[in-house]
């Protein structure tokens, strides 16, 4: 039985002109309304932007992935 996939938009590879430090730019889609609530109201508890408060939460379980050694340690 086959199942159906979603189509995953890719991201383009940065220009030769782009230094890697540049900020770039995220889109999601079909984000459940509940995990939209939620980020905004965790942002609000912590006194930072919807933007600031998942950078956070991504770069800490980056370093949780470092210690394990699951992700190659940043610079």
């Amino acid at each position: 039985m086959l199942r159906a996939v979603k189509a995953f938009a890719t991201v383009p590879s940065m220009s030769k002109g782009k230094g890697h430090n540049e900020p770039g730019v995220w889109n999601f889609r079909e984000v459940p309304r509940e995990a939209i609530v939620k980020a905004k109201i965790g942002a609000a508890l912590e006194g930072q932007s919807v933007k600031a408060y998942l950078i956070s939460l991504v770069a800490a379980h980056w370093q949780e992935l470092e210690k394990k050694g699951l992700l190659p340690k940043g610079k």
